[in-house]
């Protein structure tokens, strides 16, 4: 069994973290924020001092980061994984970030004779926490394979898209059609309750036909209840937006539903409600309709 490290204890990450332990591996771990190493190190974890600690002990590194420049720095900074990472290791990046940076830097690890693979996940802090989560993964198909058992600890669906990038450009397409099934249950949520409906009612009626959908399973209750704990933030969201409307402009797309998304985004944020989770989006559909 392959020695694994894992960089980033995020909500996502710290939950990923613990499947790997459970799964068996020999696992180090680090996170910019100290502290959240605590649970995993009482499963049999060890934690270490840097990310560069992380790699020296580690034949492959998971990296779940919030953004591009995190990713870069974790790679490539003072204590970096590059810098302890010895050639033949594997970096798989669970981070959602930007493709062309993505091939960037796994040219650059690519010097050092360090592999790479893009591994984004959807799934919420649910598919985390369960080993639930959809894995789109770029580059080399032996890198893909030497990854998969790793990933299969996480996941329980894991598809490679193609070559490094791939999968960053697929999770840009999840966002995007994600952010259409959050703002469609929403306001049909927010329709229910201000035609008199019970919304509640409303859902159970709905699940069995074609607006089923994990959001409406899932995430209808938050907006019925305008609550919404933390299950992935609007910022976050919103940097994943920002990667796929850079995409569509490359490509010549446009995508309407996708910019009104991350105008509503942007108001939840400048409000202060950027930590939320993105069920959020109801918190608009709701302040426009006059609730």
């Amino acid at each position: 069994m392959e020695r694994v490290g894992f960089v980033g204890l995020g909500t996502m990450g710290a939950a990923m973290a613990a499947n790997l332990v459970r799964a068996g591996y020999p696992l180090h771990v680090w996170n910019r924020t100290q502290g959240k190493a605590g649970p995993l190190v009482d499963m049999g974890a060890i934690e270490a001092g840097s990310p560069r600690e992380v790699a020296a002990a580690a034949d492959i590194v998971v990296v779940c980061v919030s953004d591009t420049p995190d990713v870069e720095a974790v790679l490539f900074g003072t204590d970096g994984i590059s810098a302890g990472a010895a050639p033949g290791t594997l970096i798989v990046d669970c981070s959602t970030i930007s493709p062309s940076a993505t091939r960037s830097f796994a040219a650059r690890l690519g010097d050092r004779s360090i592999a790479m693979v893009d591994a984004p996940v959807s799934g919420g802090s649910e598919g985390a926490l369960h080993a639930t989560l959809t894995i789109m993964v770029g580059g080399e198909r032996a890198d893909v394979e030497r990854a998969h058992a790793v990933l299969a600890a996480m996941g329980r669906t894991i598809t490679h898209m193609g070559p490094i990038g791939a999968g960053q450009a697929t999770k840009a397409v999840n966002q995007v059609i994600i952010c259409g099934s959050y703002l469609g249950v929403a306001e049909g949520i927010v329709l229910a309750m201000k035609a008199g409906l019970d919304p509640d009612t409303v859902v159970s009626a709905l699940s069995g036909g074609a607006a089923q959908s994990w959001v409406l399973a899932n995430r209808s209750g938050r907006m019925v209840e305008d609550r919404y704990p933390l299950g992935f933030k609007v910022t976050l969201h919103r940097k994943d937006l920002a990667i796929a409307l850079d995409l569509a402009r490359e490509a010549g797309v446009s995508l309407p539903v996708a910019g009104m998304a991350a105008q509503l985004e942007n108001g939840l944020i400048a409000g202060g409600h950027g930590d939320e989770d993105m069920s959020a989006l109801a918190r608009s559909i709701r302040d426009l309709s006059g609730m």
